[in-house]
């Protein structure tokens, strides 16, 4: 996701959740704890630090860990200057809050590889202030000047020896105006940023005692499962569930805005009950969903006017003057996020009271919809965020938290809604499908003089943000939509579709759509021109050096140009994505008609890093990700329901096919980009263009088949 900015849904970020510990400190905003409860002995400044009487230090986290690695680097940003040793703190998720709030998102949201760009300077301040308050309580106990002491490993000591922790300054601290200038460290005397550390989450996980959402229990609890029409947005007409009733373990049969939902002592026969439901279906205008009427809707939008993103020059003039031209079409399907974790939530509705629990990906919706829901006032409900078994964007949607709540509404109890795969899978908010038409025109000596970029694709951003949209178009529809190559005369524009099937956002966003068409298309262009791939790339980048420097990066590590095995050539791709520079080299063969990836060599230029450690595994994702979507992903549709229910049909990579994976990451000292999706991006065009080399086939449609 790129970035964005909502305020309309800032009424739902204020609320009095609980906090625990002796002194929160951090960057001053007095409304985040408003109606907090404290224990005896505590005090709270504001967001970020919970120091306790035994020294114990706290870092709460704002955003959603899905196995990226925010629970690891965004509390090293606070402790690098609260001067803390990192392996002993403890992190706590955050609850909803305006402090929390992601700057670059407009809301309190984990998504568009922004956590690490948006937490970089904001949460080392806080860090900084809490180590400068503890300085100052500690100068004021002793009677001493505050150049005179020091702060480090969570004690403050002084001249003659005297020397206090962080714990027994906590409640002097927490009294104090927290100092509007603070001096940040030199990132030359960065203790714990920068350096490749081993997670601290890691070894709970391995032992089992990470609580993700399928893991919650609350006394008095049931197990939810839920009917849901097979056509996605069809409605009950009628139901008996006398059947269901009379089952082992089974308490209640409820109906909901979204189906019917069966309650029992057990998840298996909550969910065994609920198939010896009799429902009857208004499956309503979505029966009519196929995906070849999807597609013809998208090739007749393509005729409509577009929103005009970029206009330079004059595409008319210039390829009238191209001494070639070429046109290629290029199709991406929907897919399913599918996360390991299905889609699971607790809610615990009372008459004066809701307790959420789950996996999260915005907070703050999850809070709206539940007082909507509930009729509550947002400061009686506490939200609390588990770990999340992937996310990719799924649970940024709230339909699933939704029904749980009104599962507990209706029924009077605690309710854990559990999802099969099925349900999951056929029930998502998919990844927009898209057709990109393009045409380039090149003059005699090949380069090009002109390029025309068209594409039509459903919008996720008119559902979830309608405001964002202006003028027809959507900023998260348009990411990665410009090529960075010297081309004087280029129209690029945009045809927003609903082809009826809800869409979300996921992993990448718009950056796979649109790179997938981009850099297939400038290899198409080299091709036609008769050129290197590479050197026709680096002949156009003269005024983007990162671009240039990251392909010269992975071209040299790749060995391009020398001698492969027999029966295996290379492709190569560039991108932008979130502040983050990469190119690509993917290397390949085809196996009994099918296409097998050996090697991926990435070069990389995200800025400083938090953590590099964190850095190569997200890469290494991308990869596994990416290779999974372009081999495999794709959803389909007949009579309205989707396909594809389980992972037999929507396949995922095997370790065999996972390919060597080199990375060159670039010693920057440019901001912090992304790293969490742009790797996923680029695997598509980077592999359709190394077939091409090896095969002579274009690839453009995903997934990639090669009979």
């Amino acid at each position: 996701m790129s970035q964005l900015k909502n305020p309309s849904r800032r009424h739902f970020m204020k609320t009095g959740a609980a906090v625990g510990g002796s002194l929160v400190i951090g960057v001053a905003l007095p409304d985040a704890f408003r109606g907090t409860a404290l224990a005896a002995g505590e005090a709270t400044m504001n967001a970020w630090i919970r120091v306790g009487s035994d020294n114990t230090v706290t870092i709460l986290c704002a955003r959603s860990e899905m196995g990226q690695g925010v629970v690891m680097a965004l509390p090293t940003l606070v402790a690098e200057e609260l001067e803390v040793d990192l392996s002993k703190i403890k992190v706590d998720f955050a609850p909803p809050g305006e402090v929390y709030i992601n700057g670059m998102l407009g809301g309190q949201i984990t998504g568009g590889s922004t956590s690490v760009r948006d937490g970089w300077e904001k949460l080392r301040i806080a860090g900084a202030q809490a180590r400068m308050m503890l300085v100052s309580a500690a100068a004021q106990k002793w009677g001493v000047d505050e150049s005179k002491l020091k702060a480090a490993n969570g004690w403050v000591t002084g001249p003659g020896g005297k020397k206090a922790s962080y714990g027994s300054l906590a409640e002097a601290a927490a009294k104090l105006t927290p100092p509007k200038d603070v001096k940040l460290k030199d990132p030359s005397k960065f203790r714990y940023v920068g350096k490749s550390l081993k997670r601290m989450d890691t070894a709970d996980k391995i032992h089992g005692k990470t609580i993700y959402g399928i893991d919650v229990k609350l006394p008095g609890m049931l197990f939810a499962s839920l009917a849901q029409c097979p056509v996605i947005g069809g409605k009950v007409v009628s139901y008996d569930a006398a059947k269901a009733k009379a089952m082992p373990g089974v308490k209640q049969v409820v109906q909901i805005t979204d189906g019917v939902a069966v309650l029992a002592d057990s998840w298996w026969q909550a969910k065994q009950a609920r198939d010896a439901l009799d429902i009857k279906w208004d499956e309503g205008p979505g029966k009519a969903l196929s995906s070849a009427s999807i597609l013809a809707g998208l090739t007749e939008a393509m005729a409509k006017p577009g929103a005009t993103i970029k206009a330079q020059g004059n595409v008319a003039n210039g390829m009238a003057g191209a001494a070639k031209k070429i046109e290629a079409t290029y199709e991406m399907p929907f897919l399913s996020h599918s996360p390991l974790e299905p889609m699971n939530f607790t809610a615990d509705v009372r008459k004066d009271s809701a307790m959420l629990i789950g996996s999260i990906q915005f907070q703050q919706l999850a809070l709206g919809m539940a007082a909507a829901i509930t009729g509550l006032k947002p400061e009686q409900i506490t939200v609390k965020t588990t770990f999340l078994g992937g996310g990719f964007g799924r649970r940024i949607d709230c339909d699933y938290m939704a029904q749980a709540v009104e599962i507990s509404k209706v029924a009077g109890v605690p309710v854990k809604l559990v999802w099969t795969r099925e349900d999951d899978m056929t029930h998502d908010f998919y990844r927009p499908v898209s057709l990109t038409q393009m045409s380039g025109g090149l003059d005699t000596g090949g380069k090009p003089v002109a390029l025309s970029f068209k594409m039509s694709s459903p919008s996720v951003t008119a559902r979830l943000f309608p405001p964002l949209v202006k003028d027809g178009v959507d900023p998260l529809m348009t990411e990665a939509i410009l090529m960075p190559y010297d081309i004087p005369n280029q129209s690029v524009a945009t045809v927003i579709h609903d082809t009826g099937l809800r869409v979300g956002y996921l992993r990448s966003v718009s950056h796979a759509l649109n790179v997938f068409a981009n850099e297939s298309f400038i290899d198409e262009m080299a091709v036609a021109a008769g050129k290197d791939p590479y050197e026709y790339r680096l002949g156009l980048l003269d005024k983007q050096p990162r671009f240039k420097n990251v392909l010269q990066l992975a071209a040299k590590n790749a060995g391009w140009g020398k001698p492969l095995p027999k029966g295996r050539a290379r492709g190569i791709g560039l991108m932008e994505g979130y502040d983050t520079y990469m190119a690509q080299v993917a290397e390949v063969s085809v196996v009994n008609g099918a296409i097998k990836v050996h090697r991926v060599v990435v070069a990389v230029d995200l800025g400083m890093m938090v953590n590099p450690n964190i850095v190569r595994q997200q890469i290494e994702s991308n990869i596994v990700f990416g290779l999974t979507a372009l081999l495999y992903g794709d959803i389909t549709l007949k009579d309205g329901r989707v396909e594809q229910t389980n992972f037999h049909q929507y396949q995922l990579l095997r370790m065999p096919e996972t390919p060597k994976i080199e990375m060159h990451i670039v010693d920057s000292k440019e901001k912090p980009g992304g790293i969490g999706e742009p790797g996923m991006a680029l695997l598509s065009p980077t592999v359709a263009n190394a077939v091409y080399a090896l095969t002579g086939k274009r690839l453009r449609k995903m997934p990639f088949k090669l009979a």
